[in-house]
């Protein structure tokens, strides 16, 4: 039969959901605190404890010096019990012996019972830091415990909190308590009342995890997510790609009759999520991403001042679905591709291109190659502006006009861009080129670093990378980017470096060590230096001359004939102590050209100020 120890014992390893050792050394160590505070024991003093688990008997060992007459029962030991102990034992030694006092489990009852406590509390924090830790970036759900201004505080497994912020919650999204809420761990840091689990659904990893739980072909790896730009609570599009031929992988995510997207559509607040297949080429992918709008042409130009641009030629009536409400559809195709897309309408487009083949010289000769077709644009574009209807032959020759014209912008602009690859292509060679291939939004930095950096067409890590190492400061000068920004890029761009760092700095190393002069030749050339300018012209030599040859010039251009017995002496006896530096500061070697000889200057201090003797 179980004893009210082990049943206790059982009870508490049942509800904190802790290891039993864990358990065990937070009653020893409160037994230890308990003896301490009992005999007043210091805290010198080596003091263990050991708990039976199965009968709750508690005893205590002390360190203790053995010697012949105890005089203090708390910090000395008869040789006799100590032999006991210890068969080698020795006067003056130091022996762990049994030191229990009687009565002691009522007293560490009553004394240990905090401490028992907090080293229980403490033990149950580092678990769920540990475990939650290892949950970073996965979906887990839990129960709304609070409902407050500023967010919602979640009770999750192991009796941890987690808190959601209003700036991670769906727009439109309303909590009740004890409603169960499913949300991505965005961020588990440390704090003093524990661990602070930062809970998320409107990171787009949140998205991510929902797709790889709905999709098994996802979760298995047979069908790929490339890339995510979302919108929370408004809209989404998500890239994917098959890893196996003969998968299609937009049926697999939407289902049969859409069931499985609509799981994930009711889940995130009905939020519209598009589906699209990735793509090789760039064209076909921007194509693809502005849908549902249809596309009459797509013009890549990647060395833009903007950084990569795309232009997309659309019908007319398709102009306001490309661009979508307030701009959106444009702008989620932009995340998503990693492009700058400039969307035009059919008609505008042409207008475009008579400007250019009109009024830029460059263009001359496609004006000439288009010298028929011209008026005929004209015409049509002047009958639409009228407001007159174009049959669909027109729109067809409309369209191999601006393609035509776009092509062969395209082609002229071909050697500049060719350049300037190379150039890229030189800066960047130490980074493998499929890290140069990541999209910003998916290179690991903060999520709002990325926006910024977004916002300024810097779309991919090939434009962070080139950007950073050639202009720096253009960074640095981007609104909302400081010194932790900056330390984070710069983090990312040594762990894309293909040189391991230790070679690179041995190589830093080699060439700085083989480029600095040495001590010694340092030495030579300011003796040089000090010299007279016709002892100049005869040290100088016209080859390269050895090391003993330059220390024999030294010892020649100090030697002047006018200088003092006394003078030579105090030279050679500063040589001698030159390694001291407190020696050094008070004397002064000097050169005088007009006398022709080198003087030794002592400093004395007298009264606080400074005199100087020759």
């Amino acid at each position: 039969m179980k004893n009210e120890f082990t049943l206790a014992f059982n009870e508490v390893l049942e509800e904190k959901q802790l290891p039993k050792e864990v358990i065990l050394q937070a009653l020893e160590s409160a037994m230890v605190s308990a003896y301490r505070r009992a005999v007043n024991a210091s805290n010198a003093q080596l003091i263990e404890a050991r708990i039976d688990p199965d009968t709750g008997q508690v005893t205590i060992f002390a360190e203790k010096e053995v010697v012949e007459e105890t005089q203090d029962e708390r910090t000395e030991v008869n040789l006799e019990i100590a032999q006991k102990v210890n068969p080698s034992a020795e006067l003056g030694s130091m022996v762990l012996v049994e030191s229990t006092p009687k009565d002691f489990g009522r007293v560490a009852a009553q004394t240990a019972r905090q401490v028992i406590q907090q080293r229980i509390r403490d033990a149950e924090r580092q678990s769920q830091l540990g475990f939650y830790e290892k949950q970073l970036g996965e979906i887990v759900s839990g129960v709304v415990q609070a409902v407050g201004a500023q967010g919602l505080t979640i009770g999750l497994e192991m009796k941890a909190e987690g808190t959601m912020p209003r700036k991670e919650m769906i727009g439109g999204e309303r909590f009740r308590i004890h409603d169960r809420v499913r949300a991505l761990i965005s961020e588990v840091k440390d704090s003093q009342r524990g661990p602070q689990i930062i809970l998320s659904r409107t990171h787009r990893n949140f998205l991510r995890r929902l797709l790889e739980n709905e999709v098994p072909e996802i979760f298995h790896g047979v069908v790929e997510i490339r890339s995510i730009a979302r919108e929370p609570g408004q809209r989404a599009k998500v890239a994917v790609s098959a890893a196996q031929a003969g998968i299609d992988p937009v049926g697999a995510c939407v289902g049969i009759r859409g069931v499985r997207i609509q799981a994930i559509v009711r889940e995130l607040h009905d939020e519209k999520i598009d589906v699209i297949e990735w793509s090789n080429d760039p064209a076909v992918y921007i194509a693809k991403a502005i849908s549902p709008a249809r596309v009459s042409g797509v013009y890549l130009n990647e060395m833009s001042e903007n950084g990569k641009t795309a232009t997309v030629v659309v019908p007319e009536d398709q102009l306001s679905l490309a661009i979508g409400r307030d701009g959106q559809n444009a702008r989620l195709a932009a995340k998503l591709t990693g492009w700058r897309i400039d969307i035009k309408s059919l008609p505008e487009a042409a207008s475009d291109a008579l400007n250019r083949l009109s009024n830029d010289d460059s263009y001359k000769e496609m004006a000439e190659a288009e010298q028929d077709m011209i008026p005929v644009i004209e015409a049509m574009l002047a009958k639409k502006a009228d407001g007159r209807p174009l049959p669909p032959e027109d729109y067809d020759v409309m369209t191999k006009f601006v393609d035509r014209v776009e092509r062969r912008a395209l082609k002229h602009l071909q050697p500049v861009i060719s350049v300037e690859d190379k150039k890229v292509t030189e800066i960047l060679q130490d980074i493998p080129a499929e890290k140069l291939e990541v999209d910003i939004l998916d290179s690991g930095l903060p999520e709002h670093v990325t926006y910024l950096l977004q916002e300024a067409s810097i779309l991919t890590v090939r434009d962070l990378a080139y950007t950073f190492r050639t202009s720096p400061d253009s960074i640095l000068k981007l609104q909302g980017i400081g010194p932790r920004a900056m330390q984070e890029i710069q983090n990312l761009m040594n762990s894309l470096s293909a040189i391991p760092a230790v070679q690179a700095s041995e190589n830093v190393v080699s060439v700085t060590s083989a480029e600095v002069p040495s001590s010694d030749n340092l030495a030579t050339d300011t003796s040089v230096a000090e010299t007279p300018s016709d002892v100049q012209e005869q040290v100088e030599p016209e080859e390269e001359v050895s090391f003993d040859q330059l220390f024999a010039m030294k010892s020649e251009t100090f030697t002047a004939p006018d200088v003092s017995v006394e003078e030579d002496e105090e030279i050679e006896d500063l040589t001698k102590k030159s390694s001291k530096k407190k020696k050094q500061k008070h004397v002064e070697l000097t050169y005088d050209p007009d006398r022709d000889m080198t003087t030794v200057v002592k400093k004395h201090k007298r009264g606080g100020g400074w005199d100087w003797d020759e």
